[in-house]
């Protein structure tokens, strides 16, 4: 059912050659499709989009309103959701906000004492950012706080949503209450690449976007990498994974349910544990049986362990880190007797999971960090989404006549060396006599 390794004794390579990972940057054909779903909506505008939500979506719109959720379609939501939903989804809000409160940053100034010279960076928030939201007959509204939350305390002006509507035409409850507790401005029901395109270059009634964030399936998420340049987007997000390193400390029963709980997202997610406990490295195979047997997702877990599962058992738990450190998972769980101590020497991770009450779906949910973050080995350069994702930055300079005296000549002879005869007289003419 999922792949043992034994790595005692060997190099950190060779165990990476044995470990089988999806890429998001192998689907060929589907880059095809959604090649063209992207031209025809940047070309033809809202007659494509339309086309495209009928064929894909299942959803016939023939008045530009339609496509936009109404405010009864907002209210019939609150009538379907549970109040104490609501509250749980309210609970989240309030930490994911106190966490990402602490994120914000200001604009600063330096003077330069008697120089003439001020420098700066000025701070502000983007103007309008669209959030995919996955939809259709499964609901998604933690990811609608993940996106929204940071894009509000950032100060984005209007934060529009794509979500793909249901077999009625209508987008999920749960996803509507919980972008209207958290401010998002419009929600429009639409998917995949399509939503994706109309965003980026604004089609028929969906405004054009500086950003979009947010996770869907392999049309969204290559949709997404066909718009960046025409738009920033946050990352290329492959399927879910989750690595544990744990220790003799570890509980088996803890370790089969953390694994499972990636393994029934996706046929293509990958669960690792990584070991120096042989007892852990025998055992956690009949935990696993007997887990996934209760599972709703059965089938999807079973194909996600065969095709990307592994346990590995190594010399010690430094090997260990060192392991995930090259695999530079989505999740990382230390589930270890001082996880702190080990902290140091993790260098690649999405999110690190701490101790063993410190689960991967508390950070799903409750806990506050954000839960889109880097996949597919993209730790190593990619951060989850923040506050910061939503904010630019422009550098400020201002030098007074003395100042510039000081540096002009430097900056025509760097010029001069660059063939740039414009740049070093841009300077230069400050400094001739009329």
């Amino acid at each position: 059912m999922i792949a043992k390794i034994d790595g005692r004794n060997s190099g950190i390579d060779g165990i990476i050659q044995s470990l089988k990972r999806p890429s998001h940057l192998d689907f060929y054909e589907e880059n095809r499709v959604v090649k063209e779903i992207v031209d025809n909506i940047k070309e033809k505008g809202k007659s494509a989009l339309f086309g495209y939500i009928e064929r894909f979506d299942g959803a016939r719109y023939v008045d530009e309103q339609d496509i936009l959720v109404s405010g009864e379609e907002f209210a019939d939501a609150y009538n379907q959701v549970p109040k104490e939903f609501i509250g749980i989804i309210k609970r989240a809000k309030a930490r994911i906000e106190d966490y990402h409160g602490k994120q914000k940053q200001n604009s600063w100034f330096s003077f330069g004492e008697d120089t003439g010279i001020i420098l700066g960076q000025k701070l502000q928030p983007m103007e309008r950012v669209g959030i995919y939201v996955p939809g259709g007959r499964a609901a998604y509204p933690s990811s609608v706080l993940m996106n929204a939350i940071p894009a509000q305390i950032a100060g984005v002006g209007e934060i529009i949503m794509a979500t793909p509507p249901g077999p009625e035409g209508k987008a999920n409850p749960y996803t509507l209450v919980a972008a209207d507790i958290t401010g998002v401005t419009k929600v429009y029901k639409m998917g995949g690449a399509q939503s994706i395109a109309a965003m980026a270059f604004g089609t028929g009634p969906v405004p054009r976007v500086d950003k979009i964030t947010g996770p869907g399936n392999i049309y969204v998420t290559l949709g997404k990498k066909e718009v960046y340049g025409y738009v920033d987007i946050d990352m290329i997000a492959g399927p879910s994974e989750i690595v544990v390193v744990a220790d003799k400390s570890a509980n088996t029963r803890f370790v089969a349910a953390d694994l499972l709980s990636q393994a029934e997202h996706d046929p293509l997610a990958t669960s690792i544990l990584i070991t120096d406990k042989e007892e852990l490295f025998k055992g956690i195979e009949a935990e696993l049986k007997k887990q996934i047997a209760l599972l709703p997702k059965e089938s999807i877990a079973r194909e996600a362990l065969r095709n990307y599962g592994a346990i590995i058992i190594v010399d010690n738990i430094e090997q260990g880190i060192e392991l995930a450190n090259e695999i530079a998972p989505e999740h990382l769980e230390l589930a270890i007797e001082n996880p702190f101590e080990q902290l140091g020497r993790v260098r690649n991770a999405g999110s690190i999971f701490l101790g063993h009450y410190a689960p991967e779906p508390l950070g799903d949910y409750m806990a506050g960090p954000n839960h889109i973050l880097p996949t597919s080995g993209s730790a190593r350069f990619f951060s989850p989404l923040s506050v910061d994702d939503f904010i630019k930055k422009s550098s400020l300079i201002s030098f007074s006549r003395d100042a510039l005296e000081d540096v002009y000549r430097d900056v025509a002879e760097f010029a001069r060396a660059e063939g740039l005869e414009a740049h070093a007289r841009s300077v230069e003419v400050r400094f001739e006599k009329e």
